[in-house]
């Protein structure tokens, strides 16, 4: 019985360890899905926005009373108690006594009224500065789908180069033992089946190579998506879109990038936000208007005379304001640094408008490139079928010779390879252009 229930259990462990390894294929939106969830670059970036959303939380505690409260304690030396003399008294008359213990609790409101409109102009530049980051979130967003199309797509490419070869080497194989049959009928030399092993023997390094290359592209897919590098990952690519291109006009694109492009965005909006901060600075031109007051709980308390060991709550209400009439150029100073951020953010917005301007004719013109190579290859594809069917058909009455046969195969491997690095380079090219004009990858 003992035995029946270890063999039970063992086989249900074999089971759940097979269920539990077993690697589903992802398609290109499972990859972006996790991409995304696992992106350490948009942990980054959000809590840079929680960051910033909680700078403004911490201006707007500004506008409102801030209350403090202090406690104190002393011990006082001790000294004699005052007193008078007073004429035909026999005793003197004690006016206070020595307190030696003294207490004091002490609750303080301070509300700002009018503060050169600093606590405004910080506001202002917080609510911007998150905006910004915001936006920082969303560019970040699209880099990183951008690098799981990219790993995405170079998987597949590998993946199709392979199988090109391991089709090749079938066909090989085929040609070899054809060759083998007309050398036993005395229709095909030594020569012949020794130039197609050593085609033979060329493919299968190639393997070598593309099996390499396939192990490098999933490695590189499974750090675009957040996972061990050296986890099974297999993908379940959808046909990549190669229809006729929109015909796209340049100028068109440049304005789209100039409008949609989110760092674009996120610097105006810390240009802006640097704007306010210089109207913080100056905020001190300006004199600083508070109502405060305060309530004391002490022992003795001060405002009642003579002072009596007893505990005792007093309080004040009063207005104040502060004006830093001459501080030797300090607030002038201070605001040339803020302008000059400004200024210098404003450059840097002109050489990220000639950057991105730059970056769209660069992918543009990439697209128009790759989608002419897309053409041309499929011509080619058609070409090589038509040359292989053709001497593959001659090579069988011996009418072409295995040299001929070989550059045959050759040209068809070529041309289904470069078709197949056609198709992923246009793809990705179109993502390229979408990116750089600012349109959200998905």
């Amino acid at each position: 019985m003992k035995s029946n229930m270890k063999k039970f259990i063992a086989l249900i462990l074999i089971l759940f360890s097979a269920g539990t390894f077993a690697q589903e294929k992802l398609t290109l939106k499972e990859c972006l899905s996790i991409g995304l969830k696992n992106s350490k670059e948009l942990a980054i970036a959000n809590s840079r926005i929680v960051s910033s959303s909680a700078k403004v939380d911490e201006i707007n505690t500004q506008y409102l009373p801030q209350l403090k409260f202090n406690a104190s304690y002393s011990r006082l030396s001790d000294v004699p108690p005052f007193e008078i003399t007073v004429p035909f008294s026999p005793k003197p008359i004690q006016i206070a006594p020595a307190i030696l213990n003294n207490y004091s609790f002490r609750l303080s409101m301070q509300q700002p009224v009018f503060t050169g409109f600093r606590i405004g102009s910080l506001k202002s530049a917080a609510e911007l500065n998150r905006h910004a980051a915001e936006e920082d979130y969303d560019k970040d967003k699209n880099e990183v789908s951008m690098n799981i199309h990219n790993a995405f797509w170079n998987y597949y490419k590998s993946i199709q180069v392979k199988n090109l070869m391991d089709e090749n080497l079938q066909m090989i194989d085929k040609h070899i033992e054809d060759t083998r049959n007309f050398m036993s009928q005395g229709l095909a030399t030594q020569n012949d089946l020794l130039k197609l092993q050593v085609q033979q023997s060329n493919i299968k390094l190639q393997q070598i190579d593309a099996r390499n290359n396939i192990d490098l592209a999933r490695t590189a897919l499974n750090k675009a998506i957040g996972l061990p590098l050296n986890s099974p990952t297999e993908i379940l690519p959808e046909e990549a879109d190669i229809s006729a291109p929109v015909q796209y006009n340049l100028q068109e694109l440049v304005n789209e990038a100039l409008n949609k492009r989110s760092e674009l965005k996120s610097l105006v909006l810390r240009i802006e936000a640097g704007m306010e901060n210089v109207n913080a600075v100056k905020s001190t031109w300006y004199p600083s208007v508070y109502v405060t007051g305060n309530y004391y709980y002490s022992n003795p308390n001060q405002r009642y005379q003579p002072p009596q060991e007893k505990f005792k709550g007093t309080w004040d209400l009063g207005i104040s304001l502060s004006w830093d009439i001459w501080n030797w150029g300090n607030t002038s100073a201070q605001t040339v640094q803020a302008e000059q951020n400004v200024v210098q953010s404003t450059i840097s917005k002109d050489q990220l408008k000639d950057a991105i301007e730059f970056e769209v004719n660069q992918n543009y013109l990439a697209y128009i490139y790759n989608k002419e190579k897309l053409d041309v290859t499929k011509t080619a594809i058609q070409q090589a079928e038509e040359n292989y069917r053709t001497t593959e058909e001659k090579y069988k009455y011996q009418l072409a010779t295995s040299t001929d046969l070989i550059d045959a195969e050759t040209s068809l491997l070529q041309a289904n390879t470069n078709y197949t690095n056609s198709v992923i380079d246009f793809q990705l090219s179109k993502i390229r252009l979408y990116k750089s004009v600012g349109r959200m990858i998905n």
